[in-house]
């Protein structure tokens, strides 16, 4: 095989690496509207038979029914409760007295879409009917507590937290005689909320079982198809090493032992987790029915004798997962900003991302920066490809006319043209080098700029809100072929298109006409793989062929 081929093969295998990748592990949007978000954070909103919980859809003060309670016929009824609700500058929680469990969590630093009056974001969604991190036992030994209706201390429902702490009591007892509290401590400046769980044992029995804290999430087949890249479902950090476990897995394992620092649910941009406050060795046990998947963190007792009572402490964290904001706390939660493979490139681009972002508040800009930082770390590299390709250029007369004179003999030809190549020093493979390095790169800054809460929602310049979302000059009212909605003009990806063309034509011809044919179809190609990508992705790559382009430039004038 001559290395004209061998330099068609290598572009061939990059761009079969890039499709693949695009179409195994990313999902197409289903928006219709301009906000990613839509499609990637109102989990199932579609599908939901009604809107997700705002704090604000319970009557402060007042004594409701669980409306879950009510339409759940194997459930027993309860009596009347209330829905104490807990604001701080960062969010605002509603915690229900039925299983004194969180009913509704909207953080006040996000929306749901990039649109002026779009709602706050919610994360529990409306199809969790009684909630997230509600507590049980797992053998069931305290009768009742599956439907308990605690009763919080205090007076008013509605509790506002400017500054400093807060903490509310929410108190049960069984008809056993145990009593059961759950103390939970609100901060003003910070997402994490202490939950002290005290039983007492006023039964004439011992009490020997494990507290089970459930997270459950919401997962249909829409959002299973979202998570093919940026991962939705139950997460936790298990002997010193986060995993993630697929919802469609955990009926070949639904158990998992080991130390456990934290356990969750996660979409893809924020998160609910329990933490012990002291890492211990418990268990995950896992269920997914009805479009529901569930992560329970068992933890076991200690032996409680009559009279005597047990103190277990977590933290919860409901937010989002932002590596600034996780980096604060002295806890591991940091580990659930993970991007897999490529996690060991991905977060220092995202650190870097970050730092540059604190100078400079734009994010755009941060992406354009972190674009010329890494052409220059591979300055070399790319200087020393574009004097092959220069040196290339200088033999391709002499190329032709070894391919005219041995047509006939393609052995003959090929031998002539290796012997062209070692005379006159050149690798056509080297053409391609910085390509094949640059793909972990892209793929660890897809990843990074697919799954960074930092650009979800970030405005770059004019038509461009959003820097997470593909961009979209316009929306247009029908559907363009091979453009997901919403349908507009993609001004940036068409400005990238035509920066792949023109650094085509300063790249050296194949000798192979028909070679030549299908290089010049790789700025149609990529313009057309690139138009549903995120904006932020496709300034990169804009920006990186300019400088390209400019270095190719300089490289041919200087050694020419």
């Amino acid at each position: 095989m001559d290395e004209q081929k061998r330099l068609l093969l290598a572009v061939v295998l990059s761009v079969v690496v890039l499709v693949g990748y695009q179409y195994f592990f990313t999902a197409p949007p289903e928006l219709n509207n301009p906000s990613q978000e839509v499609q990637n954070n109102q989990v199932g909103q579609a599908n939901a038979p009604t809107n997700a919980p705002n704090v604000s859809d319970y009557a402060a003060g007042t004594a409701v029914q669980s409306q879950a309670v009510q339409n759940n016929q194997s459930m027993p009824a309860v009596k009347e409760y209330r829905t104490i609700s807990v604001s701080t500058p960062l969010y605002e929680i509603a915690i229900s007295e039925h299983l004194a469990a969180v009913r509704s969590f909207e953080l006040k630093g996000y929306k749901e879409t990039n649109q002026k009056n779009s709602p706050l974001k919610q994360l529990v969604p409306s199809q969790l009917v009684n909630g997230t991190l509600s507590f049980d036992m797992e053998g069931g030994s305290i009768q009742g507590l599956d439907n308990a209706v605690y009763a919080a201390g205090t007076d008013t429902a509605a509790v506002s937290l400017s500054q400093g702490e807060k903490t509310i009591a929410f108190s049960w007892v069984g008809p056993q005689g145990i009593s059961v509290k759950k103390i939970f401590t609100f901060r003003a400046d910070s997402f994490l909320v202490d939950c002290n769980i005290i039983v007492q044992n006023g039964s004439g029995m011992p009490l020997n079982d494990a507290i089970v804290i459930s997270m459950p999430g919401f997962y249909d087949e829409a959002v299973k198809k979202q998570s093919r890249f940026a991962y939705q479902g139950p997460m936790a950090y298990i002997n010193g090493k986060y995993q993630e476990i697929d919802p469609d897995d955990i009926e070949d394992q639904d158990t998992f032992n080991g130390k456990i620092d934290w356990a969750g649910y996660t979409s893809q941009y924020f998160m609910t987790t329990v933490m012990p406050k002291a890492p211990a060795e418990a268990r995950l046990k896992l269920s997914y029915t009805n479009d529901i998947a569930t992560n329970r963190l068992v933890q076991k007792m200690d032996r409680l004798d009559p009279g005597k009572q047990g103190q277990y402490d977590y933290t919860y964290y409901m937010g989002p997962k932002s590596y600034k904001i996780l980096g604060q706390y002295e806890n591991s939660l940091k580990k659930a900003i993970n991007f897999g493979w490529f996690d060991i490139i991905a977060k220092p681009l995202l650190i870097t991302m970050n730092t540059i972002h604190d100078f400079i508040p734009n994010y755009g800009i941060a992406i354009i920066l972190l674009t010329i930082l890494i052409k220059l770390i591979f300055w070399p590299l790319g200087t020393k490809s574009y004097k092959s390709m220069n040196e290339m250029k200088k033999v391709q007369p002499l190329m032709m006319e070894l391919r005219e004179k041995y047509k006939n003999d393609k052995t003959r030809m090929n031998q002539e043209v290796m012997g062209l190549y070692k005379t006159y020093k050149v690798n056509p493979a080297s053409g391609c080098l910085p390509l094949l390095v640059q793909m972990p790169i892209f793929f660890a800054l897809y990843r990074m700029l697919y799954q960074a809460i930092e650009l979800r929602h970030a405005p770059f310049i004019g038509w461009i809100s959003d820097l997470s979302a593909p961009d979209r000059l316009f929306n247009f009212n029908f559907a363009i072929p091979m453009m997901d909605s919403p349908h507009g003009i993609p001004v940036l990806t068409l400005l990238m298109g035509a920066s792949f063309l023109l650094q085509q034509k300063m790249t050296p011809t194949a000798g192979d006409p028909m070679q030549a044919k299908m290089m010049m179809l790789m700025p149609i190609f990529m313009t057309v793989l690139f138009i549903n990508f995120p904006a932020g992705l496709v300034l990169y790559m804009f920006v990186n062929n300019i400088i390209s382009m400019g270095q190719q430039y300089y490289t041919q004038k200087k050694f020419s």
